[in-house]
């Protein structure tokens, strides 16, 4: 495995772990009843954290999957595999 590929998995795990404490986080406010303006900022921040991630892996997704399968043939279809994948992350 390629060491930057390493490195951007550390960094999405980094990222997933956080934001499970930051879900964690909302639950224990609901729970001794903070304000819900400032649960809903969290919910937001963990909106943003998961979209971030999301992001990191499409743009993993382009860059070695669908690169690397292009070079092989079917570039139509692998565009094709991609606009699916990308419609079904926006959602």
């Amino acid at each position: 495995m390629k060491e930057e590929n390493v490195d951007q998995k550390k960094d999405i795990l980094v990222r997933i772990n956080r934001i499970e404490g930051q879900v964690k986080g909302i639950g224990k406010m609901v729970d001794k009843g903070s304000c819900c303006k400032d649960v809903l900022v969290q919910i937001a921040a963990v909106r943003a954290a998961i979209n971030k991630v999301g992001a990191l892996i499409l743009e993993n997704y382009a860059t070695d999957c669908m690169i690397n399968t292009m070079e092989e043939g079917n570039s139509k279809e692998k565009i094709e595999d991609l606009i699916s994948t990308l419609t079904m992350f926006l959602k």
